[in-house]
């Protein structure tokens, strides 16, 4: 044979909460991509169809979005008091790179899910009929999340009347809970302050939020960028200028973050950090056309990742946003009008979502010790993917 034959590794296409992404256990990848380098890279970057100059994934997995370009690998746990390790890998549209700096808080969800579905669990934990308490722990940040997993005669339930904004179908509802959720090992506020000035080339000084909660991210008001906090994602993945601002803010932004040492470097780190910018409680439509009234939320708030403005909300920047909104003095509590506060209703460009945070001020430091949202998960398809033989290398 001229060309070398497709090999296949059983996966499992699955939704978390408002992401899709590739599931693997450890030990079905092939051998050279069972540790982390090169061969595991180019692997999921051909899995997903990347890098595709097109744009579309067609000869991939992926959606050609930063909500379905992911791969996830799970295993039994190697942390005392953890039932699975889950790594998660963000893949790149449009470069050979996949990102394994950060979480996928939706995905985190489906990995509660898949430990079950794959005989990851100890089966002594799994009850016939009840909530099945998976304790996850993610490989690439170090923390630990617990997802609460219904179960229905053995099985993961699946089917249920949650409705998640940003997902078509109500499914089951999947409680997660974000332990200790600042990811990294410094302050929660990397720069020491709830509140800096950032000086951005082309866009000028801008006050912003640095945290790590959940995921880092950099929040800035909508109206210092010209924008009110309502827009949908044509009104910012449409315009190239737009997006280069974001990319700019995300890039100095970094740096002061002590996330990278100069901008040059932010393209070799897309996952993370993450910008958002927030704006009062006001009305809108959704992109599905619902209407949100601004007596239903708190404030609102749009994300970008990957460089595009989700669709909706990632569930580590929702971590983001209720840390922040439960702290006296960050952007994101003004937006929600101040006060004290265990939990907050924000609109994204999806509709609306609720998220909790406990939060506490420790000897001047502000820590999170958790945070609380619901999502759903569902598996899509399952069986082998296939991938040309040759296309990794040990």
């Amino acid at each position: 044979m001229k060309h070398a034959a497709q090999i296949r590794i059983p996966a499992t296409y699955m939704r978390g909460g408002t992401s899709k992404g590739v599931f693997f256990r450890l030990e079905d990848l092939p051998q050279a991509a069972q540790v982390p380098g090169k061969a595991r890279d180019q692997l999921f970057l051909r899995v997903i169809g990347s890098p595709d100059p097109y744009g579309k994934h067609t000869d991939g997995m992926g959606g050609a979005t930063s909500s379905t370009s992911k791969c996830v690998i799970l295993s039994r746990s190697e942390q005392p008091g953890h039932d699975v390790d889950y790594l998660y890998g963000q893949v790149s549209i449009d470069s050979a790179f996949v990102d394994w700096s950060g979480n996928c808080g939706n995905l985190s969800t489906a990995a509660g899910a898949f430990a079950i579905h794959a005989g990851l669990m100890d089966l002594a934990r799994v009850p016939e009929n009840g909530i099945c308490t998976v304790r996850i722990w993610q490989a690439n940040i170090g923390k630990t999340i617990i997802a609460h997993v219904p179960v229905t005669n053995g099985a993961v339930e699946e089917t249920g009347d949650f409705e998640l904004d940003g997902v078509t179908f109500p499914a089951a509802e999947i409680q997660l809970e974000f332990m200790d959720p600042s990811d990294g090992e410094g302050a929660m506020f990397p720069t020491g302050n709830r509140v800096d000035d950032l000086t951005v080339p082309g866009v000028g000084t801008l006050q912003v939020t640095m945290i790590t909660a959940g995921i880092p991210t950099i929040f800035v008001n909508a109206v210092d960028i010209g924008y009110t906090g309502t827009e949908l994602q044509d009104a910012i993945n449409s315009k190239p200028d737009a997006l280069a601002m974001f990319e700019n803010i995300r890039a100095y932004g970094a740096v002061k973050m002590g996330l990278i040492n100069d901008i040059s470097e932010a393209a070799r780190r897309q996952h993370t950090p993450k910008v958002a910018f927030v704006g009062p409680a006001q009305d809108y439509t959704a992109s599905s056309g619902k209407s949100v009234s601004a007596n239903e939320v708190d404030l609102v708030v749009r994300a970008l990742s990957m460089g595009k403005m989700h669709h909706a909300m990632m569930g580590t920047a929702a971590v983001a946003i209720g840390t922040a909104a439960s702290i006296p003095g960050t952007l994101v509590h003004q937006a929600a009008g101040g006060g004290e506060r265990s939990q907050v209703t924000f609109g994204h460009p999806s509709g609306t979502l609720r998220v909790g945070a406990e939060v506490a001020e420790v000897d001047g430091d502000w820590v999170a010790t958790k945070a609380i949202m619901s999502r759903s998960a569902r598996i899509l398809m399952e069986g082998w993917v296939r991938v040309p033989g040759d296309s990794f290398t040990g």
